[in-house]
């Protein structure tokens, strides 16, 4: 869900909107026209709502040691309340689980509460349990002295992108959410994964499902669905296949990526094939973002292409040259690349040196190709565009 002239003007937008809870802010913004009707969201916000007013003047337990505390009509009273389950709100890219997490967290009247990237928390807290251990001032349990810490800080945790790819995570997140949860900190995550899907086919796995156990008994698990990808909506009308492939079409191809997502900040991926890592040097928000050489002058096959066109939601590609045989690897690569995206509806956008029907100029694969110009011609079109992307 987008502000109609992109995700930054939604930020302004969900900010300005009049002070209430959740799905008050949620139905201020259909009103507005800055938001489209989504009953997947509308449910979102109306959970997210129910929390907001459970957690009101909500506390964690007292680093000393007191008990849990919560503010009521009356009072404080202390000791027997019971702690509100938390959110996990999944879904594609695009689907709106920032927006969603804005209306919450603005709307949450915790004193002590915080917003933050989920590997930028890990690293923070991989950060304190060496400091702890190194000190020994958490003794035989640095899991607990560690969210005694955390827990002082923020009552209210709200976690973006929850995404596990690091072994050290992964054997950490159990004992740390376990003692934070114990001291009655409240979490809220956004993710693009199911919690069964975290960390899947990590080493070591087995280690790591107590925490998606804990997860699931800690937290309403929240899907968005597929619906609209309401980043990649805004290329509708779009220009996605750009010729010449100059100065020109680079800065087009530099704001469409910003386009897709939200002017985030590229940066370095990694794809796993076969159980190989294969680099990715530019990504962000389900979008990555390739030279032609990058994909098609190295020694990559189908599996590389169907990976790439599985993990991300559209690709960018720049300076897609006319072929020959005298090129004929890259062309055949080529080929099975486009194979791959439009079997998975990947939005392909990209800067060419002609049309499609005059990228290629030799005869190895000219009966081959053919069907590789009717893909390109179909995947620029706004029909195509708007199919949503097949994970």
């Amino acid at each position: 869900m987008v502000a109609a002239d992109g995700a930054q003007k939604l930020v302004v937008d969900c900010s300005a909107v009049p002070d209430g809870r959740p799905l008050e802010r949620y139905a201020a913004l259909l009103k507005a026209g800055a938001i489209t009707a989504d009953p997947d969201q509308e449910e979102a916000a109306r959970r997210l709502d129910a929390l907001a007013e459970a957690v009101t003047g909500w506390r964690a337990k007292s680093p000393k040691g007191g008990g849990l505390v919560r503010r009521f009509l009356g009072g404080w009273d202390s000791g027997k309340a019971e702690v509100p389950r938390g959110v996990y709100l999944y879904g594609p890219v695009g689907r709106g689980k920032s927006m969603l997490m804005d209306l919450f967290f603005d709307a949450a009247e915790v004193a002590h509460k915080r917003r933050v990237h989920f590997h930028e928390f890990m690293q923070e807290a991989h950060s304190l349990i060496h400091h702890i251990r190194q000190r020994g001032i958490g003794g035989e349990m640095p899991f607990a002295r560690a969210a005694q810490e955390i827990a002082r800080d923020a009552h209210l945790l709200c976690f973006d992108e929850m995404e596990v790819r690091d072994i050290a995570d992964a054997m950490i997140l159990s004992r740390l959410f376990t003692a934070l949860f114990e001291r009655g900190v409240i979490v809220v995550a956004t993710s693009n994964r199911h919690p069964d899907e975290l960390y899947k086919n990590g080493l070591q796995r087995e280690r790591f499902l107590p925490f998606i156990e804990l997860v699931k008994a800690r937290l309403d698990i929240v899907d968005l669905g597929e619906g609209t990808d309401y980043r990649l909506d805004r290329l509708v009308g779009e220009k996605v296949y750009v010729t010449p492939a100059d100065a020109a079409a680079e800065r087009t191809l530099d704001h469409l990526f910003a386009e897709m997502t939200g002017g985030a900040v590229p940066e370095p991926d990694v794809v796993i094939v076969h159980g190989r890592e294969m680099p990715v040097e530019r990504a962000a928000k389900g979008v990555a973002r390739f030279q032609f050489e990058d994909l098609c002058a190295k020694p990559l096959g189908p599996a590389d292409f169907l990976a790439l066109a599985k993990k991300y939601r559209a690709i960018v590609i720049d300076g897609i040259p006319t072929m020959s045989d005298a090129i004929r690897d890259q062309a055949r690569r080529f080929m099975m690349l486009i194979d791959a995206l439009y079997e998975r509806h990947t939005t392909l956008v990209c800067s060419a040196a002609d049309e499609p029907e005059a990228l290629y100029a030799g005869s190895d694969w000219g009966f081959e190709f053919d069907r590789t110009i009717s893909r390109l011609m179909e995947m620029r079109s706004e029909d195509y565009v708007s199919k949503p992307h097949r994970p």
